[in-house]
């Protein structure tokens, strides 16, 4: 469904509704999950408080704001390996004169229940006679998001380790087959030739990028096997394509009255989980001819099971903005805006 505003008249009802409703569910949730801040603790703790519309303690820290409106990084790792269903092998060379170089190969795979990467490969593969000639030896597997993100805005992930052969009375083989058959469908094809094996990439180490000069971290291997894939993983790319191509209006409102940005060139999401929405805004830096920019996270009141619930949430800040620019009033010693969490998450330090 496209994104609709609600007409300028209902928009102060709907956002006190909206407002007091969310705070309330979000304390519920709070109770019952200490990870999980309700929306105006959040809020209070980013953006500078509120004159007594806040009815719990804000956190203690900057670190619990980011836990409550950000995925963890094991999750973001985990998700870019669920969403991503083929990567670059690199693999050690042993052919003639290339004799240890690193080898480059586009791989096909699947994940078992731990996260682990399963490929089906032929054993005349170049990649895989360098992991026969060399069966004691690390491969990397590189994997990253690809639609609705530009370039080097996708968060991208790499998982080196060893490539171990399952045998064919493994307990998880008839998942792994069906997995594989339901994801490529020429599996079906070739999977039970003689010349074609499955082999799961047991991790040793996991590194993540969050994206260009966001986020680089090495995620502990059990952290990234316990974590699970974001609930909108596979719907995010639409949601930021959509975002992107139809509401640059909304965005341009959402960047001059929420994150105060001014002077702004451009402005794009570049990530959408249950938790929030990351924004990122080129403007006008202090010296001639020289562009700033800055990653905003803006956090959703609460965690959200659907793609409805993300389109309802990113409705209520365009609203906000909207209102805000307009000089809209709640009363209760409250504007538009105050209560959305937001927090800088990158900045141009050549500015």
């Amino acid at each position: 469904k496209q994104l609709t505003p609600l007409p300028p008249s209902l928009f102060p009802f709907f956002l006190r509704q909206t407002k007091h409703t969310a705070l309330a569910r979000s304390q519920r949730i709070e109770n019952n999950n200490s990870g999980l801040g309700a929306t105006a603790v959040v809020a209070a703790a980013v953006n500078g408080g509120s004159d007594g519309a806040v009815e719990t303690a804000a956190p203690n820290s900057s670190a619990e704001v980011d836990r409550a409106i950000r995925l963890k990084v094991n999750e973001k790792a985990r998700t870019v390996f669920s969403v991503s269903t083929s990567g670059t092998l690199c693999t050690k060379s042993s052919h003639e004169g290339i004799e240890g170089s690193p080898f480059g190969s586009f791989v096909d795979y699947v994940l078992d229940d731990d996260g682990c990467p399963v490929l089906l490969m032929n054993d005349m593969s170049m990649h895989t006679v360098n992991v026969q000639n060399d069966p004691d030896g690390m491969i990397s597997l590189f994997a990253q998001l690809g639609r609705g993100s530009e370039g080097q805005d996708s968060s991208r992930c790499s998982i080196t380790g060893k490539l171990q052969k399952i045998s064919d009375d493994d307990e998880a083989m008839d998942a792994i087959r069906m997995r594989y058959s339901i994801t490529h469908t020429y599996a079906d094809q070739v999977m039970d030739s003689p010349r074609f094996d499955f082999y799961r990439l047991e991790p040793t180490r996991v590194h993540f990028v969050g994206g260009f000069g966001v986020l680089a971290k090495w995620v502990p291997v059990d952290e990234y096997k316990e974590a699970t894939p974001d609930i909108l993983a596979k719907d995010a790319p639409d949601i930021i394509s959509k975002l992107n191509r139809e509401h640059t209006d909304d965005l341009a409102l959402t960047a001059a009255h929420l994150l105060d940005c001014q002077d702004v060139e451009r402005i794009r999401v570049t990530a959408v989980d249950r938790l929030g929405v990351d924004i990122r805004v080129t403007k006008k830096g202090p010296r001639v001819n020289k562009l700033v920019t800055d990653e905003f996270r803006i956090g959703f009141r609460l965690p959200v099971i659907s793609v409805e619930d993300a389109k309802s949430e990113i409705l209520k800040v365009f609203q906000e903005a909207w209102e805000k620019g307009n000089g809209y009033d709640w009363g209760e010693n409250e504007e538009p805006g105050s209560s959305v969490p937001i927090m800088k998450i990158a900045e141009d330090a050549l500015g």
